[in-house]
C-alpha cells in the first residue's frame, strides 16, 4: 500500500484496521452485500475485538464453522446472514491460503495488469463480476494498487471523479452521492421491468 488511508464514513478505529489490514479490506468487501457498507466495512475490526486479536486468513480457514457462525451472530450481528457470512469469509481465506500463502495481499503483489487482477478477484466465492470490479476499482483509487489497466478491468467503477460505487467514498458528502447514484439505477430498472 502507498501510505494511502482508508475514509469511509466509519469508525476511525475500523477504517486504520482497513487501512493497515489487507484481509479486513477483503472481508469488508466480501460483507458488501445486502446490508450498508458502513456495516460491512466496520465487521472486521469488530470481528478482531470480539476474537480478542487480529485473525489471520489461516486461522480464519482453520476457525470451527459453528464457532465462527455463533462470533458472526452474537447481537449485534456482523452482517444480516451471519451463517451464510462466515461460511462465505472462510471459503474465501481457504482460497487465501491455497494459492497465497495465506495473505490477501498476495491477491494483487506482483500483478501486472489490471485484468489479471480482475481475474484473481474474480475467481474469489462470492465475487461476480460487478463485484470483483468493484475490489479492483477501490484498491486502485483507495489502496494505491494500480497495476497497468486497472481503470479499464475496473470498467465504470474506475472512471475518474465518478460516485458509483465503495471505491469512491471518503466522507459522508461522496457517500451520498453514491447512494443517490445506486438509487436512479434501482428507479429506472424498476421503471424499465
Amino acid at each position: 500500500m502507498d501510505g494511502m488511508a482508508m475514509t469511509l464514513p466509519i469508525d476511525d478505529a475500523a477504517n486504520e484496521y482497513l487501512t493497515r489490514s489487507p484481509l479486513a479490506l477483503l472481508i469488508g468487501m466480501v460483507l458488501d452485500q445486502q446490508v450498508p457498507l458502513e456495516k460491512a466495512f466496520s465487521s472486521p475490526y469488530v470481528l478482531a475485538q470480539r476474537l480478542g486479536h487480529e485473525p489471520s486468513a489461516v486461522e480464519l480457514a482453520g476457525f470451527d464453522a459453528e464457532g465462527l457462525v455463533e462470533i458472526f451472530g452474537r447481537t449485534p450481528a456482523l452482517h444480516r446472514f451471519p451463517k451464510a457470512m462466515a461460511a462465505r469469509v472462510q471459503e474465501v481465506c481457504q482460497v487465501l491460503v491455497d494459492r497465497y500463502g495465506g495473505e490477501a495481499a498476495g491477491l494483487w503483489d506482483g500483478v501486472e495488469t489490471g485484468g489479471e487482477l480482475l481475474k484473481r478477484v474474480g475467481a474469489l466465492p462470492g465475487f461476480g463480476k460487478q463485484k470483483a470490479q468493484i475490489f479492483v476499482a477501490l484498491l486502485g483509487k483507495q489502496y494505491g494498487v494500480q497495476p497497468d489497466g486497472w481503470r479499464e478491468a475496473a470498467g465504470a467503477y474506475g472512471e475518474v471523479g465518478s460516485h458509483r460505487s465503495v471505491a469512491d467514498i471518503t466522507d459522508t458528502d461522496s457517500l451520498t452521492k453514491v447512494r443517490e447514484f445506486k438509487q436512479s439505477v434501482k428507479a429506472a430498472a424498476k421503471a424499465k421491468g
